[in-house]
């Protein structure tokens, strides 16, 4: 699969023409993950996490700091350890609970936002 950059996206095009999609934004020497998006026929073929990978392989390469905003980001680097090192430093040693906390609470500003 091939990702491709615009600007602060990361995009893969499908086969049916839509987009898969990682929107960031650099402030200074942080790259904020903002959204990620697949579309609902697509989801679980492991889009998403390729679209990370490839943004944690670009801020490493680019010397920046990841601050994942979105609720996928947060889970990706819940559930991937070995990529925290990544992460800004506030985020590299907190707990599970904290991980936990950010991620539920990231969840309800996004089911907000559906709703308005």
């Amino acid at each position: 699969m091939e990702i491709k950059k615009a600007g602060g996206v990361f995009y893969i095009k499908l086969e049916d023409g839509s987009k898969a999609y990682v929107a960031t934004e650099t402030e200074g020497s942080v790259l904020k993950i903002l959204e990620t998006y697949v579309p609902e026929k697509h989801r679980g073929k492991g889009y998403a996490r390729a679209l990370v990978e490839k943004v944690v392989e670009y801020a490493k390469s680019s010397n920046l700091k990841i601050q994942p905003i979105c609720s996928y980001a947060i889970s990706y680097f819940m559930r991937n350890k070995e990529a925290r090192d990544v992460l800004v430093d506030e985020l590299k040693s907190i707990t599970e609970d904290e991980w936990q906390k950010r991620y539920k609470e990231r969840l309800e500003e996004e089911a907000k936002k559906k709703l308005t």
